[in-house]
């Protein structure tokens, strides 16, 4: 498991290329920061909605770096690593470009449904599951608050390890 990254982004809304990201945390298979970042936007001024969610304000992020500033980062990161992130097809969608040289992309809620096993014939794939219910269910303990990215990140990351068990 020494190959895995784990990834989480807070943004300002669902909808890649319009909404932005606000946080990104990427920690190693240790929980330990190799990046743990507030993001400014350059496009979106407020997110009234996702605010009440993670509760990151347009003060918080005024004098964070942007996106572009940090990709060559992320791209170093990511770099010959599985990355797990929990519900992958959001936060990929946030991050064109920055997966090109990682060795995969892997999605620990759908993992993690199929493990479940609860089976959803509207969707006729296995039933999807929040991250602080799959959590609850694995026993994390969270360490900050759900909705922000690091403590999202280490929820992630005690989620596949139970997963991979």
């Amino acid at each position: 498991m020494n190959n895995y990254v784990y990834l989480d982004t807070e943004t300002t809304g669902l909808f890649p290329g319009e909404d932005e990201i606000v946080e990104i945390a990427i920690i190693d298979n240790n929980g330990n920061d190799l990046i743990n970042t507030l993001v400014k936007p350059v496009r979106n001024k407020s997110w009234v909605y996702a605010q009440g969610i993670h509760g990151i304000t347009p003060l918080m992020v005024a004098n964070a770096p942007t996106l572009d500033s940090l990709k060559d980062k992320i791209i170093s990161v990511l770099k010959d690593k599985t990355c797990v992130i929990y519900n992958a097809n959001f936060d990929v969608g946030f991050l064109p470009d920055c997966f090109n040289d990682s060795t995969e992309i892997a999605c620990c809620m759908l993992d993690y449904a199929e493990k479940i096993g609860d089976w959803n014939d509207y969707r006729n794939s296995y039933k999807w599951h929040k991250l602080i219910n799959a959590a609850s269910h694995v026993k994390h303990v969270w360490s900050g608050k759900a909705h922000r990215a690091k403590a999202d990140t280490l929820a992630c990351k005690s989620v596949w390890e139970y997963l991979k068990k």
